[in-house]
């Protein structure tokens, strides 16, 4: 599957990042980084609504819990009640720079990079799990630049976006995470799982973007090639979507933050959908 075997289109455009999409009751819910500091909802047929601002210009990534709207903060994981976010879980003692946040069941993982992107030298991150009690632990470590997480089954899988690899954990009853592998030797960064158990990540460097399938242990079903930097995607229900941008290097990601060059993409899967269409679970 290449862009020449179908047509990549347009579903909506004048984001500034779009980011953390996730398909829920129908719509594509995403992050819309930078200066627009939003949450937005659209529809297949490109009606979208603000849900609500981000906690923070960028960073803030969102799943569901019980049919609450959660996000990140920088050590906090936030939920949306009657418009105003309030704390969910303080986890300051384990993280102070979270990113990505995947629910399962009534546990939540949430990533902390480890570091302030952009802002100082890189240092390993961490997986952090908050317990339904509110408690939170630190269940993994060495995490290179923790990204996108999908939860598949009893396994957690994580993109090491600065190790070129997509890394798996087993989930213990009690939400520890152990047996740690490589689940496939590509990168990425907002990830997300089809129903077939595959993986749909994105790889882009200074003259090339697309996103990739892949089964565990590495190999690439599929391809859909880009005209911009992919940061993320999402399944609907036979809907590949993907959130790009233009891309000029991290020492101009505050130049990006203020432009409107984002988007959100969309390409027919052949049937391949998200195991949200179905389930409430990651």
């Amino acid at each position: 599957m290449t862009k020449e075997d179908g047509m990549v289109k347009t579903l909506m455009k004048g984001l500034v990042v779009g980011e953390s999409p996730r398909w829920h009751d129908g719509r594509l819910w995403f992050s819309n980084w930078g200066v627009a500091q939003e949450i937005v909802a659209v529809d297949p047929q490109g009606n979208s609504e603000v849900i609500a601002k981000g906690p923070k210009a960028a960073g803030f990534c969102i799943d569901w819990l019980d049919g609450n709207l959660l996000v990140t903060g920088d050590d906090k994981v936030l939920r949306l009640e009657d418009g105003e976010w309030v704390t969910h879980a303080d986890v300051s003692h384990v993280a102070g720079a979270l990113n990505e946040i995947v629910v399962d069941q009534q546990n939540i993982y949430v990533n902390d990079v480890g570091f302030r992107f952009g802002e100082e030298d890189f240092r390993p991150g961490t997986i952090v799990l908050v317990t339904p009690d509110g408690k939170a632990r630190t269940v993994a470590e060495e995490i290179m630049f923790p990204n996108g997480m999908v939860v598949h089954g009893r396994t957690l899988i994580v993109a090491e976006s600065w190790a070129g690899r997509l890394t798996a954990f087993d989930i213990e009853d009690d939400g520890s995470l152990t047996n740690r592998r490589v689940w496939a030797p590509v990168g990425g960064d907002g990830i997300c799982l089809d129903d077939e158990g595959a993986i749909w990540t994105q790889d882009f460097t200074d003259d090339a973007s697309r996103v990739l399938r892949v089964r565990e242990g590495g190999e690439i079903t599929d391809r859909v090639e880009l005209d911009a930097a992919c940061f993320a995607c999402a399944l609907g229900e036979g809907t590949l979507y993907m959130m790009v941008a233009e891309w000029q290097g991290i020492e101009r990601m505050g130049e990006m933050f203020q432009r409107h060059t984002g988007r959100v993409l969309t390409y027919d899967v052949r049937g391949l959908s998200s195991p949200r269409s179905t389930a409430a679970t990651s």
